[in-house]
């Protein structure tokens, strides 16, 4: 199957390229490397280094003909969106809206889209969340996930452009990186592996549902023959800012030194997601339990850290 991954160079993106590659499937890579990095890129996939947004973008539809389109290219910051939410709506809208319209023009057959189960729901009533939930976001980010979805739907009714959404909780693993709030996990451990302080925004009893990567990746799998759907992907667990920070402790050994700051606004209070419609339509569930997937992300990131640093 000739498949491209928009953002496959990131952090998420590039778990899935690496997962497509080894089931046989021709690979294509759209990067801009904004928040993407070379060293994550696989050598079997074809890399292309171009923003979303680029006119460019048509002649790589064009050339590729491709089946399906799993679009991850984003802009991944809430606060990034709150200070500049134009910014955020040219790459999560516009830039989106440029992927799924060239997607109906050249005959792909399915769209896999990242949407946001952290950022769309706002703050609900009943826990944990599922997919009927009314969508309140609280960011221009959440907003931007949800616009892309109804696009998606409105481009199925038109063009018959099979779709499968899936709204993440707060993915986190190997090779994430600390530019976005989902990114704690990687920024505490970074910090622990310095010798610094780790920050909690607000009293760090905020409630969130960590899913492991490895367990995304196994979802995107499914994502190719799936039912054309919604779907929440996370573990329906939560956990407190607070309780990472008593997690880690266990992983490295010893107490971490952490201090309190004012919270951030716009900041979700508490996301918990049901997945039990994944698990029915097409047998997905999480299967790395929060204690083992951070001690992997932390054993990851302490590798790397000890590598020894290229000399320009």
């Amino acid at each position: 199957m000739k498949i491209l991954v928009t953002g496959g160079g990131g952090f998420i993106g590039s778990h899935i390229v690496d997962a497509y590659v080894g089931l046989g499937h021709e690979v294509t890579v759209v990067d801009d490397l904004s928040t993407g990095d070379m060293q994550n890129l696989n050598p079997k996939a074809k890399f292309i280094k171009l923003d979303i947004r680029d006119p460019g973008l048509a002649d790589v539809f064009r050339d590729g003909r491709f089946e399906v389109v799993n679009h991850h290219a984003a802009q991944i910051n809430v606060r990034k969106s709150l200070e500049d939410p134009v910014f955020d709506c040219q790459v999560n809208v516009i830039g989106s809206l440029n992927v799924i319209s060239l997607s109906a023009r050249h005959g792909v057959k399915r769209i896999v889209f990242a949407s946001s189960g952290g950022a769309i729901y706002g703050e609900p009533d009943i826990y944990p969340i599922r997919e009927d939930s009314p969508m309140h976001p609280l960011s221009p980010y959440g907003v931007a996930k949800m616009t892309t979805e109804f696009y998606l739907r409105v481009f199925q009714n038109l063009y018959k452009l099979d779709h499968v959404i899936f709204r993440y909780s707060n993915v986190y693993g190997p090779r994430q990186i600390s530019k976005s709030e989902a990114g704690v996990i990687s920024i505490f451990i970074n910090q622990i592996l310095k010798g610094a302080k780790c920050f909690v925004n607000g009293d760090g009893d905020q409630v969130r549902d960590y899913v492991f990567v490895a367990d995304v990746v196994a979802a995107n799998i499914r994502a190719l023959t799936a039912p054309s759907d919604h779907y929440n992907i996370g573990t329906g667990r939560a956990t407190s800012v607070n309780g990472l920070i008593d997690i880690l402790a266990g992983v490295v050994g010893r107490d971490i030194d952490h201090a309190h700051r004012e919270a951030i606004p716009g900041e979700v209070l508490k996301n918990v997601l049901d997945h039990a419609k994944a698990r029915g339509k097409f047998s997905w569930q999480p299967q790395v339990n929060i204690k083992d997937g951070i001690k992997q992300t932390y054993e990851y990131f302490a590798r790397l850290n000890a590598r020894p640093q290229k000399i320009s």
